[in-house]
């Protein structure tokens, strides 16, 4: 586990976070930290609030209540988002990779890779060029920048998605379960460049079932369940020494499972 400052401002701050679809509360009270170049793995059983609990830190989910903040400035408090102007500004700060890859069908990977920074942060083509180009090469994808999304396998569209996100130079990078639209002998490409990011000091929060990931690239390990985090800890004693039964139960089934 990577030490953590104890005088350094949280990446990620969250109190009192409250949710709901309707009558069904998803989100029920959270509280959490995410220190900077961390990274938190979330994992519980489908229906605990992951995913909601994940986009909730972009603004892409509207809580009810509580307050989040990322990288020292407030997304929203007591369920007031901010204006729709600082909320765009505050979410390049927060970059989101999600199952489902969500690439510019009619875009060449280039164009992918170079369209935000283009477009919200003002650099000239040639500038976002250069800069996408590395980012292909740090996710191994340089030959194929001016293939288009349809002619990639999954594993390399979710690499561009990530060399994409990348590209706004983001202080935090949300995943939100990146393998679990993968055949399973893709999987690996994604993680490896995951565990690249996480080498190099990126601020992460990880929805996933891959344990294995969990095990030996998260920091923190966040076990959900009905609405609220159960438990968190070091991964070693989370998989080994699980304070909580549900949690012990559930790691018992997926790890069975796999």
């Amino acid at each position: 586990m990577k030490e953590v400052n104890p005088n350094a401002a949280p990446m990620v701050r969250i109190r009192g976070l409250r949710k709901s679809f309707g009558s069904h509360v998803v989100l029920d009270g959270i509280d959490f930290d995410v220190q900077p170049s961390q990274v938190v793995v979330v994992i519980g059983p489908s229906g605990s609030g992951k995913s909601t609990f994940l986009r909730c830190c972009n603004g892409l989910e509207k809580p009810e209540g509580g307050s989040v903040e990322i990288c020292g400035r407030p997304l929203m408090q007591d369920g007031r988002m901010l204006p729709d102007h600082d909320l765009n500004a505050l979410r390049e700060e927060v970059g989101m990779v999600f199952q489902s890859f969500n690439l510019f069908p009619h875009l060449s990977v280039l164009d992918n890779v170079t369209l935000g920074p283009r477009k919200l942060r003002s650099l000239s083509r040639a500038e976002a060029e250069v800069e996408a180009r590395a980012l292909l090469e740090k996710v191994g994808l340089a030959h194929k920048a001016s293939a288009m999304p349809a002619s990639l396998s999954g594993g390399q569209k979710q690499r561009v998605a990530i060399a994409r996100a990348l590209a706004m130079k983001p202080r935090v990078m949300l995943f939100d379960e990146p393998t679990s639209a993968l055949d399973p002998e893709l999987v690996g490409e994604v993680l490896q460049v995951m565990k690249l990011l996480a080498s190099e000091g990126m601020t992460m929060m990880v929805v996933t079932h891959e344990m294995d990931f969990a095990r030996e690239v998260g920091d923190v390990v966040v076990v959900m369940d009905g609405g609220g985090i159960i438990e968190a800890g070091a991964p070693d004693v989370i998989f080994t020494n699980p304070s909580q039964e549900r949690t012990r139960s559930f790691l018992q089934a997926v790890l069975t499972r796999t």
